[in-house]
């Protein structure tokens, strides 16, 4: 009986036994190659890894003009450890021009990000100090034990233009270093326009130095005579298709007004100027003052933190008349020997800011921007065939209406491009009117009549107004706007397929509005330029001046559009500043100076920094 009893113990103290490995074996596994917090313990008591930075990738433009280079700062590394009881806190704050208060309350910060083991671990102290900062504590690094000095970069520009094209650098976020293994608590990461696009091929590869340390954690010199080091990489340099000289150019025209410029090459889609105002000199967002300048634009009333060149939307006015009259042509509602009447302010029901008299055909109405025939031709389109009794196909012919509208990259942000912080604009849809008509029967081509001459509810960014020019200049098609020169977009090829016939109808049009039209005074000697101006009308408020322009006209190099707020009419302040960017960008040089300082000079809004 008894050794029954002593049989019956033998599996329990077997099982108890194996419980206990089974726990040691998993305890053993998780602190060897799960937790590597008691490895860093250890390691730091042997090894200091430093993080060595790489060099941010350099920016340049079309010319190879450097835009965007790196300045060297430095961080303040400390591991609280090995800072003895002896460590000078008073002339170690001294040094850096801190007080006894903040330096313990970076150190509480430092312990509760980072959990018990932050003592043992290196962590960032002070970050963003320059040369004449880091001075006298690279003097007197010695005396304090645990602290050390890290070199890295933040970006400096050669030009004070291109803020909102070349964006900036920033501290990364919880978030950001959540979804990217990349980044560490002090890292810095690109957080808008190029720098922001291009943030993973400009960053480059962060390197890793590992020193050996006595037992009194002074540096002995490198681990394993360096063999483990892992060298950083630099970033890639950028080469964008910016010519900074014509976006300087655009930002000195655009003094003291709000609105944007933006030139693209038709060919190629390569974006020329990409200029917004108000704007800023991009070294304001970088180092310790970044936040304090960063929060003085935001709350800046007029948003020089909006880029308008892709982020606002205006109502194009009569520069979307280029875009009606293809449209009417290829849908055979409209051809170059059409005629509509014009009795000036007496028309109905669209009234023309000048008596054209009756009738005017085509290339008269683009010429002089006759209002009645844009909505003739609006209102045929609509109602072909008698559309217009019919609802079924009158919706049918305004889709139609739409989608070739559209084609031309209108009402739709450019997706396959590198151009950050898009709108999309608006081309309404026929569900946006049946919801605001409250029903499908409830509107009829009268009823959206402002379309035809691109007020109502057409909005358009600039960026999409200069696309629509470089479509006509390319006579039916247009390559993807990008700003990335390596990056070829002739891929990106977009075809309306309009026939090229009715292009070569409107940039006949446009010429005859640079030789006789609204754009007569601004057209230059021996280049052949095709443009429209435009005036959209904006409700209890001044109207924005348009304008776009191309040339030269046989094979055009440039297509520009201009946007300037609540200015009045297009060709008083529009359309100057689209001709000096085309002369600047086809002759290297601007000839008609007074032209240039007038505009420049004209304070059009105070409140413009």
């Amino acid at each position: 009986m008894i050794n029954e009893t002593y049989y019956k113990r033998r599996y329990v103290i077997t099982s108890i036994i194996i419980v206990a490995v089974i726990i040691f074996l998993i305890e053993l596994f998780w602190l060897q190659i799960i937790d590597q917090s008691t490895k860093d313990k250890a390691d730091s008591n042997a090894l200091l890894k430093q993080t060595i930075y790489p060099s941010r990738g350099l920016i340049y433009d079309r010319n190879g003009e450097l835009l965007v280079f790196n300045q060297p700062i430095y961080d303040v590394t400390l591991i609280c450890n090995e800072m003895d009881k002896n460590f000078d806190t008073l002339n170690f704050c001294a040094t850096l021009g801190i007080s006894r208060a903040d330096f313990e309350e970076r150190i509480s910060e430092n312990i509760k990000k980072h959990g018990k083991y932050a003592k043992y671990t290196s962590q960032l102290f002070a970050t963003q100090l320059s040369n004449e900062d880091i001075a006298p504590l690279q003097q007197t690094l010695y005396k304090y034990p645990g602290v050390s000095i890290r070199k890295r970069t933040l970006r400096d520009y050669t030009y004070s233009s291109a803020a909102q094209v070349l964006g900036s650098i920033g501290e990364v976020s919880q978030k950001t270093i959540d979804n990217d293994n990349y980044y560490s608590v002090g890292d810095y990461a690109g957080r808008d326009g190029i720098e922001l696009t291009y943030e993973k091929y400009l960053r480059g590869e962060k390197g890793i130095e590992i020193l050996l340390r006595d037992s009194k954690g002074r540096i002995q010199g490198s681990y394993n005579d360096g063999e483990d080091d892992i060298a950083p990489v630099s970033g890639g340099n950028l080469q964008l298709t910016l010519d900074i000289q014509l976006q300087i150019l655009a930002e000195y025209l655009l003094h003291g007004k709000i609105g944007s410029v933006v030139a693209i090459e038709p060919r190629t889609g390569e974006i020329l100027a990409l200029a917004s105002s108000p704007t800023w000199n991009p070294k304001l967002l970088v180092g310790k003052t970044r936040s304090k300048h960063y929060n003085e634009l935001m709350n800046d009333p007029t948003k020089p933190l909006l880029n308008r060149s892709t982020q606002a939307m205006y109502p194009p006015g009569s520069t979307f008349k280029t875009a009606q009259a293809v449209v009417c042509l290829e849908n055979n509602t409209l051809s170059v020997n059409t005629f509509y009447p014009c009795n000036g302010r007496a028309s109905v029901p669209i009234a023309c800011t000048h008596s054209h008299g009756s009738p005017v055909n085509l290339l008269s109405a683009i010429e002089q921007s006759c209002n009645p025939y844009f909505w003739y031709a609006y209102r045929d389109f609509l109602e072909k065939n008698d559309y217009g009794s019919n609802n079924e196909n009158f919706r049918k012919q305004y889709q139609l209406w739409r989608d070739m509208i559209m084609s031309m990259g209108l009402g739709k942000t450019f997706s396959d491009s590198d151009v950050p912080t898009q709108k999309g604009g608006s081309i309404p849809s026929i569900q946006f009117y049946d919801k605001i008509y409250k029903g499908k029967n409830n509107w009829k081509a009268k009823t959206i009549r402002s379309n035809s001459i691109g007020q109502g509810e057409v909005l358009v960014t600039p960026l999409q107004l200069c696309n629509m020019a470089a479509t006509i200049a390319n006579e039916g098609y247009y390559i993807t706007p990008h700003l990335n020169k390596a990056d070829s977009m002739l891929e990106h090829r977009h075809n309306t397929g309009f026939q090229q016939k009715h292009f070569k109808i409107v940039k006949e049009g446009m010429e005859r509005v640079m030789e006789y039209g609204t754009g007569r005074y601004y057209k230059l000697d021996s280049i052949r330029v095709g443009g429209k101006t435009g005036t959209a009308q904006v409700q209890g408020k001044q109207d924005h001046a348009l304008f776009i322009g191309i040339a030269p006209l046989d094979e055009p190099q440039i297509a520009v559009a201009v946007v300037v707020e609540n200015a009045g009419f297009g060709a008083t302040w529009a359309a100057p500043i689209g001709s000096l960017i085309i002369e600047q960008y086809l002759t290297d040089t601007v000839r008609r100076t007074y032209l240039k300082e007038r505009m420049h000079n004209s304070i059009l809004n105070p409140n413009v920094k």
